[in-house]
């Protein structure tokens, strides 16, 4: 099983949604790629991995005709000297348009300042997966990136070698040049004649050791950073296309419920509206409580249609709608799956979904138990963009899109069906998308603009509000934790049992996926960590029954149960009387990897480092005031090891106030120092929100409705931070969320340091503590 395997494998959103016509592996086709060079039109060179032969076939003939082939994840050198490089996936904030581009320009010997990094249209034939979710980018390009940088310096050495007259290995490359001796030329000058070149077998190729690397590594500005300061068109909200109106949907605060009337004639005679419609929806109720980013679905709601947005918002103050409640089906309140879960919590579950050994001897022969509960509510995305969309459903039978979509081929599927033509009619345009966190996985507003425009047939850009946004989002799952813990007359942890109680449509339990990350909603298992290093451990689940829709949030699923593991783990090593970090590197054992069951590269060894380096960087262990206290977090998510520690400080109003983090990453090698630095920095301020937020349900209605009831971190509470990244042997992953799970219980187990009250609750302020 190759490492890309695995990471879809531990990832069942991604691996479920990854249509299967645009995984490698489906073809038969290696991940190191097959490389094709080819001339293009005017002289230059053309560098290209190929998933099929008709396509580098179609793209020469294009190229003879147009001036340039449109080729998968592609290189092109021009005569100008200038190389242009594709990114191939989404940019969300995470870097990757920035990153990608800059690992083949290193393999290549490219001069940064000579390169042009342009958006790949979506073309899953052409590029593969194009995807943003799961810090997936880095590592499943990280390989076939190089070799395209790699291929195109072998050609163009092979061209100048053989123009020279000189032995290939002789010659050498630097900032877009070859040399030899009193000989020079530019990429651009040779690109012409290594497009002659045989093309080379990837596995001749010969890649960089880490330490000639020019540019990874390197602190490198975005390349979009200038377009984003000076207020460029980069968002799908900053697009128009002729002959476009601007449209917002009213959708029911209940799933089930439907437009009985609304003052429609009212709302159509208000300055800059051009009609107001009745949208039926599409779909069963209970099916949006299910994650599908390809389904062609949407809630009820009115259409309000105008010349701007502004009109539109106007005019939606002003709507009057009377909800058709018969056929609403969910009821949630967070307050009776309290009451549930307390009832539950003493039990294990009635479904075993994890096993290491047997824990019950252990209990029965330890010297001390521990145990302990641990609640968590539902939270909401809150990106800053709110969803968008703009959808032209044609008159020809096509469609195009703008969308913010993290799954663009799926939101593309999703627009299909609902405009009733065949896939390869819809076009994507994929736009920078201002903040996902994992929303933008699903494709709900990309189908809502595409039902607008079948309906009025026009191109029609809708706008959501804040207030939508927050009211129909997939939330995060809330859920509980009941924790059991045996320790032997040294202190020594010998048992460990975990009942875990989550939500799922039909309240049963199904054994795939990581915890909290739909569909289902969340069970357990041994790989994840710590029951995956010790000998005896049992991990159990229930499901209440839930039709409130949830989603993939950053880590998802790591992202709470790496709060309630590190927190109860603190619990038993104070329990133990142990030093903490002692304790940890204790239940850890001997350096070791992992099989490929509990993912790719999870090595306690790496776990260690980086818990001895923030150990290291904090001065644990050292003296603090009172009132202060230092707390701790290690985590192994998306293939990153990650470790935390926070000091904080408590007043006599249980006001915490967060003075330093230092953060320790071993994700292997890293791309642009820059683009990690700041998603490091990004982790902690996401975190610092997210353990003082929750959206409450009552009847299936969400409460909390925009940023005066949701009070996002603002940029005057962001502490200071030390951030180091180890950088190992091992291959790389992303940095937008191996960070996130350990951070909060580091946090929280300050808090305790500094008051010796243990947070058991998320958010905080359920225990009267604000921060």
């Amino acid at each position: 099983m190759t490492q890309y395997d695995d990471m879809l494998q531990n990832d069942p959103v991604l691996s479920k949604f990854l249509a299967v016509s645009e995984s490698p592996r489906a073809k038969g086709v290696d991940r190191r790629g097959f490389m094709k060079l080819t001339g293009i039109a005017g002289g230059g060179l053309v560098l290209a991995f190929s998933l099929k032969g008709k396509v580098i076939s179609e793209a020469m003939a294009a190229d003879e005709m147009t001036g340039g082939a449109d080729l998968n994840a592609f290189v092109q050198i021009r005569p100008d000297n200038t190389i242009r490089i594709y990114a191939k996936n989404p940019e969300v904030g995470q870097g990757v348009k920035t990153s990608l581009p800059q690992i083949v320009a290193d393999e290549m010997d490219a001069d940064w300042q000579s390169v042009v990094v342009e958006q790949a249209p979506l073309d899953g034939a052409r590029f593969g997966g194009q995807f943003a979710g799961g810090s997936l980018s880095i590592p499943m390009n990280w390989m076939s990136l190089r070799q395209t940088g790699a291929g195109a310096r072998s050609m163009l050495v092979a061209a100048a070698a053989k123009k020279w007259g000189v032995p290939a290995e002789e010659i050498k490359t630097a900032n877009s040049m070859l040399t030899h001796g009193d000989k020079s030329a530019t990429y651009g000058e040779m690109a012409a004649d290594a497009a002659k070149m045989p093309v080379p077998d990837p596995k001749t190729l010969k890649l960089k050791d880490p330490s000639e690397f020019t540019l990874i590594g390197k602190r490198l500005t975005g390349v979009d950073n200038h377009a984003l300061v000076t207020g460029q068109p980069l968002f799908a909200m900053d697009m128009t296309v002729p002959g476009m109106v601007y449209a917002n949907l009213t959708q029911a605060p209940q799933i089930g419920a439907k437009v009985k009337s609304a003052n429609l004639e009212h709302i159509k005679s208000l300055p800059g509206i051009e009609d107001a419609i009745i949208m039926e929806g599409a779909g069963a109720p209970g099916a949006f409580a299910s994650f599908n980013p390809a389904g062609a679905i949407y809630l009820p709601g009115v259409a309000i249609i105008g010349n701007s947005t502004g009109a539109v918002l106007a005019a939606k103050k002003e709507l009057q709608v009377e909800w058709d409640n018969s056929g609403v089906v969910n009821t949630d309140t967070w307050s009776e799956f309290v009451k549930q879960a307390n009832a539950l919590k003493a039990k294990e579950g009635e479904t075993v979904t994890g096993i290491a050994g047997d824990p019950d001897p252990a209990f029965s022969n330890a010297a001390k138990t521990v145990e302990g509960f641990y609640t968590f509510n539902f939270v909401t995305h809150a990106q800053l963009e709110p969803n968008n969309c703009i959808a032209w459903v044609k008159e020809d039978g096509t469609v195009e899109l703008w969308a913010p979509a993290q799954l663009p081929d799926q939101g593309a599927t999703a627009a299909a069906a609902m405009a009733g033509v065949d896939r390869s009619k819809v076009t994507l345009h994929m736009m920078r998308i201002g903040g996902g966190f994992g929303r933008k996985l699903a494709n709900d507003f990309v189908v809502e603009a595409t039902a607008i425009s079948a309906k009025i047939k026009k191109p029609v850009k809708l706008m959501r509000t804040r207030e939508d946004d927050t009211l129909h989002d997939f939330y995060r799952p809330g859920g509980f934790n009941a924790f059991w813990a045996s320790l032997d007359e040294n202190g020594k942890l010998t048992g460990w049992k975990d009942h875990f109680i989550s939500f799922s449509p039909d309240g049963k339990v199904r054994l795939s996926g990581p915890p909290g990350a739909p569909p289902p909603k969340g069970p357990q298992k041994p790989s994840y960590y710590p029951a995956n290093v010790l000998d005896n451990a049992r991990v159990t689940q229930t499901n209440l029954k839930s039709l409130t829709p949830t989603g993939p949030m950053r880590a998802p699923g790591d992202n709470t149960y790496g709060w309630v593991v590190n927190s109860f783990l603190h619990e038993v090593s104070q329990a133990a009387g142990r030093d903490h970090v002692e304790f940890m590197l204790e239940v850890l054992g001997e350096p070791r990897a992992l099989g490929p069951g509990f993912g790719p590269s999870f090595h306690t060894r790496r776990a260690a480092d980086v818990i001895k380096k923030v150990a290291e960087m904090s001065g644990w262990g050292r003296q603090l005031p009172q009132g202060t206290g230092i707390g701790f977090g290690f985590y192994y998510s998306h293939q990153g090891h990650v470790a935390h520690a926070v000091e904080v400080s408590v007043d006599a109003n249980k006001h915490v106030t967060v003075n330093k983090v230092w953060s320790a990453y071993d994700v292997g090698p890293v791309v642009n120092m820059s683009g990690a630095e700041n998603q490091a920095q990004g982790t902690v301020v996401d975190c610092l929100s997210n353990m003082a937020l929750e959206v409450n349900i009552i009847n299936g209605v969400i409460q909390e409705n925009n940023f005066h009831q949701y009070p996002m971190r603002r940029i005057m509470g962001t502490p200071e931070m030390e951030i180091a990244f180890l950088q190992s042997e091992f291959a790389p992953t992303g940095m937008g969320e191996p960070g996130v799970a350990s951070f909060t219980p580091a946090v929280t187990n300050a808090i305790y340091e500094a008051t010796g009250e243990r947070i058991r609750q998320l958010p905080i302020q359920h225990q009267g503590f604000t921060i």
